[in-house]
């Protein structure tokens, strides 16, 4: 199993044998019971070494007890097993009309979730503050108190710098530059906040739950607005200022006369976004005015939309014979409202992915709908936080806390 890594931060200082609890641990988190003669053969430690980190473990709540193996004779060693419920984390998908928040155990599982819809443009105050409202309503509706919540992962609709949790000059989100989103959380809980963009935290929820073993990985949206996360080597690449996977901006030839709202022309995101497709088509006098009434005209039978929307796809392609020939993916996975409903979409990226890019770079490619759907983002958001707590180190300050 490859899953996208994420940095983890530093071992707690002065926390002696016990800081390297969080190596026993990755053991561990395969869900499979295991003695502590098991782990010691596994890691060539002292079976007294292991005794007493698997005795920190367990008084974090990170490990449970599973049990009685068979004996060989004697008593009956325990087993010990990662105990998933320990602790709860909150997933936030944000998109430009929309959030829904999530609560998962640490495993990733969804124990509860809320989707409402909601104007980005409305700022971060306004949308922040329904996370967390929500967020703690979902905490209660599980009966998980603040103290256990391992932290809350965030996706946005534009550029972040991961580092700090700040939107970066994001063209669709007026007043979000540089707002402090973690400080703004924290100020409610205090706990992890991840931010990232939410087309990379989309490629990190279809490639954990759907695409495990794949380490090369393009996750394409198309909604709103069109952009990639891309896992390159097991590794989810942003870029130097977080932009890597800005697909909506890149130019398609045919486009020469049409005005995106970058000020630019030409780009992906003006003749294939969904309202791009919308405005397209009325242009021709077809009565639609959103994306979604596209779609919906399409799967009613109508022409001129299936063919909108697969010329949408066709440009889509356009750009993605580009991404084959850098990137050479495995699997090209595309999701975002415009998609899931999307045949015409897909057949149109087909068309051209297939025709254009090298026989070799397409040999095992495969370009499929998103399996994640409308949960990519949650999913992703959730998977961002396991990630950096269920670290070594994460795991190593858990149980230094615990053993004070």
């Amino acid at each position: 199993m490859v899953i996208a890594s994420y940095a983890g931060t530093p071992a707690p200082a002065g926390a002696g044998n016990l800081a390297r609890a969080g190596e026993i641990f990755q053991l561990l988190r395969d869900g499979q019971a295991r003695t502590r003669s098991e782990l010691a053969a596994s890691t060539g430690l002292a079976r007294s070494t292991v005794a007493a980190r698997i005795d920190a473990l367990l008084e974090s709540g990170m490990v449970g007890p599973a049990g009685e193996a068979a004996s060989s004779g004697g008593r009956p060693p325990s087993r010990f097993v990662f105990n998933p419920s320990a602790r709860t984390v909150l997933g936030v998908d944000v998109g430009a009309t929309h959030v829904i928040v999530a609560a998962s155990d640490l495993t990733g599982q969804i124990l509860a979730k809320e989707r409402h819809d909601i104007d980005i443009a409305d700022g971060p105050t306004e949308v922040l503050s329904w996370i967390v409202t929500h967020g703690q309503n979902l905490l209660e509706k599980i009966g998980c108190d603040a103290s256990a919540l391992a932290g809350v992962g965030i996706g946005l609709p534009g550029p972040v710098e991961h580092s700090t949790g700040k939107p970066t000059n994001p063209p669709i989100m007026p007043g979000w530059d540089g707002f402090d989103v973690p400080g703004f959380i924290q100020g409610f809980w205090d706990t992890q906040v991840l931010v990232d963009n939410d087309v990379n935290i989309m490629a990190l929820g279809e490639q954990a739950n759907y695409w495990p073993d794949e380490e090369n990985l393009i996750f394409v949206k198309v909604a709103t607005g069109i952009g990639a996360g891309i896992i390159s080597s097991g590794a989810l690449q942003r870029g130097a200022v977080g932009t890597a996977g800005d697909l909506g901006h890149v130019r398609v030839p045919r486009g020469d006369a049409v005005r995106c709202r970058c000020g630019n022309y030409g780009c992906l995101e003006a003749l294939a976004s969904g309202p791009a497709v919308a405005a397209a088509l009325s242009r021709t006098g077809v009565d639609v005015q959103t994306g979604s009434e596209v779609l919906q005209l399409a799967r009613n039978g109508n022409e001129a939309a299936r063919d909108a929307l697969r010329q949408a796809g066709r440009d889509i392609g356009d750009v993605l014979t580009t991404c084959v020939s850098l990137l050479n993916p495995s699997i090209i996975v595309i999701g975002g409202s415009v998609a899931y409903d999307g045949e015409s979409v897909m057949a149109g990226i087909r068309e051209v992915v297939y025709r254009r890019s090298m026989p070799l770079a397409t040999a095992q490619l495969n370009v499929v709908l998103s399996k994640a759907g409308n949960r990519a983002g949650v999913l992703g958001a959730s998977r961002m936080v396991i990630e950096h707590v269920l670290s070594p180190v994460s795991i190593d300050s858990i149980v230094a806390g615990t053993s004070r």
